[in-house]
């Protein structure tokens, strides 16, 4: 592909070299460069692909992308450009032959829900006969294939790489989860969704690596609607009217707010034997009853934004009532059948918000006995454990404290935080160090009518100690359980 290609689109300053060359290859790790390759210098948190120019002219690159100055060979070509991330979006749209173009794209973003809410648009666009790609938190899904990630939304060149992929095994749609830092670090540049979804916000995400405040986060969520055809969001939100002041498409909305578009009244908690879910009527733009497989008031939220989309598809009310009725999303407030009278969940909370959130959410249900189990992640915030250990002392019954990725520390020093900080309520609770011989414990004592919460784990599948990831897959530890119960 000749370079000048590649460069559509994009505002930039040949400073020497040739533009009128061929290109073999697109890369940002320069550990991959080869012969005629375009390597993109990438100005990151840790590493700065501009230090690596002469070593990878040296591999043979033939030319670079730049936003600071390097000094390397004059029959090198080098295009320098304001923001090196933003030119990668769209160097790699082109080269992979925009992709995107190729697929009707939605994308979701918010602080909670983003997960459920794509796999809800997901299942009721696959089950009205389309294919569906995902690019999410827990996993790129293409047809059968299944590719872990390890940010929500990758760097653009993966993005685009992935897009491709769906197009060539015959996808009609994706749907990705959107990061506020994947719209801070441009990558999801170059590409303009057919729908845009936003979910709810609240104060997540901020630190020295992510976001220098609150107001900052909310402006990259803002940024979602000013690349899309059409925006969908939640009426409801207190956010709502900031997220959507610059929206540069029109807006449809969801919610309970009588000014929403698509509007859910009269929400009804249901649970049977290994089910907890919450149905509704819905009004405005459609009108009828929804069924949903998945407990608690967010679930209304997500379904009402799940709707909104796949109305555009056509997706029938009784596709849409199949498909939620029966959902279920790894690691996302699960439920795992046990057959016993008592209803045991897996859910990714790992932090203070989002454990206190499931909690109020099960709690609703009035069960007898509310049992929480988790742990904390080691070298992360001692504050992270206090608060866990706070919020579960005061909402849940009993807590199992136990250990989650102690990292580089002692399992027992994080256990001792969390116990600091549950102490400061009357919460009852034992610490059992072992993760699978506390899972054993809380469903061997489990008692009829108790709601019983794994928290923290979620959809990962590995315990990480002392630097090596070590396979836990806490559905299939309680699957083996189950059968020696037998």
């Amino acid at each position: 592909m000749r370079l000048t290609d590649l460069l559509e689109g994009l505002e930039y300053e040949c400073i020497q070299g040739s533009e009128n060359i061929e290109i073999h290859n697109v890369v940002n790790d320069s550990r991959k460069v080869e012969e005629g390759d375009l390597f993109l210098c990438i100005a990151g948190a840790v590493v700065d692909g501009h230090s690596f120019a002469k070593e990878v002219v040296n591999q043979g690159a033939s030319a670079l992308v730049v936003e600071k100055e390097v000094d390397v060979d004059q029959d090198v070509t080098v295009i320098k450009v304001k923001d090196s991330r933003y030119a990668m979006a769209l160097i790699s749209s082109s080269y992979f032959g925009h992709p995107s173009r190729k697929l009707k794209t939605i994308g979701v973003t918010g602080t909670k829900g983003k997960t459920t809410t794509t796999y809800m648009i997901r299942s009721m666009l696959e089950a009205q006969g389309h294919k569906v790609g995902v690019i999410g938190t827990i996993e790129v899904v293409i047809g059968e294939e299944h590719i872990p990630v390890n940010n929500t939304t990758p760097e653009s060149y993966d993005i685009h790489r992935f897009f491709d992929m769906m197009v060539k095994a015959g996808c009609d749609a994706v749907v990705m989860e959107v990061s506020s830092q994947g719209l801070k670090l441009h990558r999801t540049a170059g590409i303009m969704f057919d729908y845009g979804l936003f979910t709810n916000l609240s104060p997540d995400h901020i630190g020295p690596n992510e976001h220098e405040s609150f107001e900052e986060y909310l402006y990259c969520k803002s940024l979602l609607f000013q690349q899309c055809k059409i925006g969908i969001a939640n009426r409801d939100d207190e956010h709502y009217e900031a997220v959507t002041a610059n929206a540069a498409c029109p807006m449809e909305t969801f919610g309970l707010h009588e000014d929403a578009d698509l509007r859910a009244s009269d929400p009804k908690l249901t649970r049977k034997k290994d089910y907890l879910g919450v149905h509704f009527h819905m009004s405005g733009l459609l009108n009828y009853e929804v069924h949903v497989g998945v407990p608690g008031a967010f679930s209304v939220y997500n379904a009402l934004g799940a709707i909104a989309v796949v109305r555009h598809f056509g997706v029938t009310e009784e596709t849409v009532n199949q498909v939620l009725s029966t959902l279920k999303v790894k690691g996302r407030v699960q439920i795992v059948p046990t057959g016993s009278d008592y209803t045991l969940i897996i859910d990714y909370a790992h932090n203070a918000v989002a454990l206190e959130s499931i909690l109020k959410t099960l709690r609703a249900y009035n069960p007898p006995r509310l049992v929480c189990m988790f742990g904390c992640g080691g070298n992360r915030a001692k504050s992270r454990r206090y608060e866990m250990g706070e919020v579960s002392g005061r909402m849940a019954d009993f807590t199992v404290i136990t250990s989650d990725n102690p990292r580089f520390e002692e399992p027992q020093a994080i256990i001792d935080d969390i116990i600091t900080g549950i102490e400061k309520t009357d919460g009852k609770y034992i610490e059992i160090i072992d993760r699978k011989e506390a899972i054993s414990y809380c469903m061997s004592n489990a008692q009829p009518g108790d709601i019983v919460v794994l928290a923290g784990k979620g959809h990962e599948t590995y315990q990480e100690i002392k630097g090596n990831k070590y396979h836990m897959n806490e559905e299939e530890i309680v699957l083996e359980l189950l059968e020696a119960q037998k």
